[in-house]
């Protein structure tokens, strides 16, 4: 079942966004390997910088990927706009979500041959959690 546009993830901001912030972990990773960030100012400016760019609380993410999904999950995960509030959720949209939460999309390529969007289907269950929450459920 497909779900109204707003409800589903934005993916294609996302696609947009993704290398940008990328490239920013990666970088802010790189920096910290070098040269440390004892006083956080780097960690200070990557938030911030995040922030510019998807108007998101990145407080609310871990920035030390690599005890977690790796960067390129994190990247995505910043990258994605946060769900909508919507007025009505039909039960076929709700049973849906639940669904989709449940049995994730397994992409059986490549990590290179697959697209963004098959990339990143596996960690679309907090999107989907968050709306949930979101919206009273």
């Amino acid at each position: 079942m497909e779900l109204r546009p707003y409800i589903e993830p934005n993916l294609e901001t996302a696609k947009k966004r993704y290398p940008e912030i990328l490239k920013l972990i990666l970088d802010y990773t790189a920096h910290v390997d070098l040269s440390g960030d004892e006083d956080s100012t780097a960690y200070q400016k990557l938030q911030s910088t995040l922030h510019q760019i998807t108007q998101k609380d990145i407080s609310q993410f871990n920035m030390e990927w690599w005890e977690e999904e790796g960067a390129e999950v994190l990247a995505f995960r910043i990258a994605l706009p946060d769900p909508e509030k919507v007025n009505h959720l039909t039960p076929e949209e709700l049973e849906e979500i639940i669904f989709r939460i449940e049995n994730p999309v397994i992409i059986n390529k490549d990590w290179e041959e697959q697209t963004f969007e098959e990339q990143f289907s596996l960690y679309l269950d907090e999107y989907y959690r968050r709306f949930l929450q979101l919206n009273g459920y």
